[in-house]
């Protein structure tokens, strides 16, 4: 079974302590479970994949202006992807497993052309990680579930700034997405 792991959203503007969306601590304490499970995919191989949201700067007509405050604003340094997980990317961004994706919508396969670089290359098991558990990790795999996937969820590597829709979307995974959480 070949596998990719998806490293969603995991950028200054939702995890650094200033970030205009962060969700603080609960994101921060997961850097280093994101960097290992990181390394050891691209160390195997395996596909992985920065699925990073990417907003226009006073955009009115995207659909998260009316819910959120502006974020991860391309060109921003609230884009960046956070910490050290940045220094992974940087120091493997030339690798063919290794693979940057814009995405506008909270899942990483909507407007995008992920499910086709993951059929090219034979996936057929997700791993998903990053930031937030109950929005754009839980749509990321609710999609990832309606196209077939088998799903793995690292509890250790996802947060929110919403507890109890952390905790929520953890039993979702399980109960109704049959995704594995380990």
């Amino acid at each position: 079974m070949k596998r990719a792991l998806i490293n969603i959203d995991y950028t200054n503007d939702f995890v650094a302590e200033d970030g205009a969306l962060t969700c603080g601590e609960p994101g921060q304490v997961i850097e280093p479970t994101i960097v290992e499970l990181t390394n050891q995919f691209i160390k195997n191989d395996d596909v992985v994949v920065f699925a990073v949201d990417v907003h226009e700067e006073k955009d009115p007509y995207h659909p998260e202006s009316k819910l959120f405050p502006p974020h991860n604003i391309r060109g921003t340094d609230g884009r960046t992807l956070y910490g050290h997980l940045r220094m992974t990317y940087e120091s493997n961004a030339d690798k063919a497993n290794v693979l940057f994706m814009d995405k506008t919508r909270y899942s990483a396969f909507s407007g995008t052309d992920l499910d086709i670089k993951l059929r090219e290359r034979g996936i057929t098991e997700l791993h998903l990680v990053g930031v937030c558990t109950d929005i754009c990790v839980l749509h990321t795999a609710i999609e990832a579930y309606n196209l077939g996937y088998d799903i793995v969820v690292h509890k250790d590597a996802v947060a929110s700034f919403n507890q109890a829709g952390h905790e929520w979307a953890l039993g979702h995974f399980e109960s109704v997405l049959g995704a594995i959480v380990k």
